[in-house]
């Protein structure tokens, strides 16, 4: 039992004396004072070997700790939090990858000497929802998958805006291009993705949103990009309105990026352009990946074996398709009539395929576009909507038709 909260030190020296000069039995002092024979015994001989003082209360700290964090490796860990402002996982990662022979301390012992140093920023747990999204296509393997994105504008020190388009493979989280622009347009886009392209070699499929420059409300969600791109053997992989969460890996890329170089912003583009360069660097090259077991995606990405071509290669359609090129009024002439597509498509060929009388499906090399209806000559896409003649040419399609 303890001894009374009045004073503990004068409670146990009155122990002592009342021992000394032999007011009752060991066993009845121990009982009046309220703890145990073993407690009074101690007692005793602490203040034998050290007098009044030694009835202090006294810390349970070990005099020495085998498996305490040496010194210099909390200076080291606190150092690498300061540089990069990651956490523990990857902190650990890093210690092991400069020394890989010597002994590191535990994630969670990492976490704690963080934590301890006020490193750790309390996060709010959110519920994990079930996957709304259609099934899209698996990102397995190093450029099956691109995905490019124009996220997080933000306005600089000059009050500029800047719009960080980034491409990212997403099998090795390899981040292949970050490159600011002034406006998410097609003449700023369409060099990025070329030279990417020439760099990388072409991927299976680019997703994106249906935002422009990817995607417009034409014929398929065509845009003058993704027309390029099917050209060239390139699938569009649009996720659906609304549901960032289909591109989840390269959102998640993204809150990164915005932490790491634009809070604050730079002064102008230049500037802002040097931190993206510099945040490609580590992130490619530096920075742990939990989901490639802490390798880096440097280390696990290889370029595409299918190379950029000179010449945009032709669409090629089954034997039982009938093919027609749509003119520059963006139609095609079907049985004397006139079948609107898009002007997006001006001078490219289409090929349909019957599936039932009078119905044709009709496609832009391997991408589905839409039913055309013999007896009302449209042709109307997966959500019932028919396809619309737009107004004016069809902007940058000189670029299109040719690779230098």
């Amino acid at each position: 039992m303890p001894w009374k909260e009045s004073s503990v030190v004068d409670e146990r020296l009155r122990f002592v004396e009342d021992v000394y000069r032999g007011v009752a039995s060991m066993s009845e002092l121990c009982a009046r004072y309220g703890i145990s024979r073993t407690t009074g015994y101690e007692t005793l001989g602490r203040h034998a070997a050290h007098g009044a003082a030694g009835l202090a209360d006294r810390s349970h700290r070990p005099a020495r700790c085998p498996h305490a964090v040496p010194a210099e490796v909390v200076a080291e860990i606190l150092e690498l939090q300061r540089r990069y402002t990651w956490g523990a996982r990857k902190v650990r990662r890093l210690l092991l990858r400069r020394e890989p022979t010597r002994e590191v301390p535990s994630i969670a012992t990492v976490h704690r000497i963080l934590a301890r140093h006020g490193r750790v920023q309390p996060r709010r747990r959110s519920r994990r929802r079930a996957h709304p999204g259609r099934p899209l296509a698996p990102m397995t393997e190093p450029n099956a998958v691109w995905s490019a994105d124009y996220k997080g504008q933000f306005r600089m020190g000059n009050g500029d805006y800047c719009y960080p388009l980034t491409v990212q493979d997403g099998a090795s989280r390899f981040l292949l291009g970050c490159v600011g622009m002034l406006a998410p347009t097609i003449e700023g886009s369409w060099p990025v993705f070329e030279g990417l392209f020439r760099r990388y070699g072409l991927p299976e499929r680019l997703r994106t949103d249906n935002g422009a420059p990817f995607a417009s409300t034409a014929l398929g969600r065509l845009s003058t990009l993704s027309v390029w791109w099917i050209r060239l053997g390139i699938l569009p992989d649009l996720i659906e309105p609304a549901h960032p969460q289909q591109n989840g890996r390269h959102e998640r890329m993204h809150r990164t990026l915005k932490a790491a170089t634009a809070r604050p912003p730079a002064a102008a583009l230049p500037g802002q352009q040097q931190r993206f360069d510099h945040f490609r660097r580590e992130y490619n090259e530096v920075r742990p990946h939990e989901a490639l077991a802490d390798d880096t995606p440097a280390s696990c990405y290889v370029p595409s074996s299918r190379p950029y071509p000179r010449r945009l290669p032709a669409l090629e359609y089954p034997g039982h398709f009938e093919v027609r090129r749509v003119s520059r009024n963006g139609g095609i002439r079907w049985q004397h009539h006139w079948v609107n597509v898009s002007h997006l498509l001006a001078e490219e060929y289409v090929g349909l395929e019957a599936v039932d009388d009078g119905l044709w499906d009709v496609y832009f090399g391997a991408v589905w576009l839409g039913r055309m209806h013999e007896a009302t000559h449209r042709i109307v896409d997966q959500f019932g909507h028919p396809a619309r003649r737009e107004g004016g040419n069809h902007k940058g399609k000189g670029r299109v038709s040719t690779i230098n």
